[in-house]
């Protein structure tokens, strides 16, 4: 499982009201609602990965996060989740206003494209990296807002929105002392915990 993915389970409590937007194929909706009782609902667009979700029991709406989230209603939810969508978004600060609108808590996870290896690759290479955890060329990407450890953050006191908690990963599962001393170069994914 996605480290990210590892991380989300910590933060929600049992018996919420979860939305969970880009939820793939369902792992993280169907881990959550069996072991932490959750009750989940996930927006999809992609038709295979929606297929995935209902043969997993998921309940699964499909619907594009960039037409926007109007058809929720305010604090509809506990917790609302999007793990690894942000940088795929056309309006990435849009739809987060719309989580925080729908969802008393939220979290945020994506990539730190400020890693010490991205900025290796590109000051050596001169080129945009590919690898394991990123395995696209520049010019077949989903993602297409490339944000950081620092970006996000910067965000976050723009927007007055308040960090209730934050993890920042490398290669493994754990937080090392580099990544806690200097997240936006030493972390590989990026997770927040966020509310009003």
């Amino acid at each position: 499982m996605r480290l990210d993915l590892q991380l989300i389970p910590s933060w929600i409590k049992p018996k919420s009201r979860v939305l969970d937007l880009g939820c793939g194929n369902g792992v993280l909706l169907e881990k959550i609602n069996r072991e932490i009782q959750t009750d989940g609902i996930g927006i999809e667009i992609d038709p295979e990965r929606i297929t995935e979700c209902i043969s997993k029991g998921i309940n699964v709406v499909e619907q594009d996060l960039n037409q926007g989230l109007s058809n929720f209603q305010d604090q509809s939810f506990d917790i609302v989740i999007m793990a690894h969508a942000l940088q795929t978004l056309r309006s990435p600060h849009l739809v987060i206003d719309e989580m925080l609108r729908i969802g008393k808590e939220c979290i945020v996870t994506f990539p730190n494209f400020a890693h010490w290896t991205c900025r290796l690759h590109l000051s050596q290479q001169g080129k945009m990296p590919v690898s394991k955890f990123m395995p696209y060329n520049w010019y077949d990407t989903p993602n297409i807002h490339f944000c950081t450890v620092n970006d996000f953050e910067a965000l976050c006191v723009e927007k007055n929105i308040r960090i209730l908690d934050k993890a920042v990963v490398g290669n493994d599962s754990s937080q090392s002392l580099l990544g806690k001393l200097m997240p936006n170069l030493f972390g590989v994914t990026a997770a927040y915990h966020i509310s009003l």
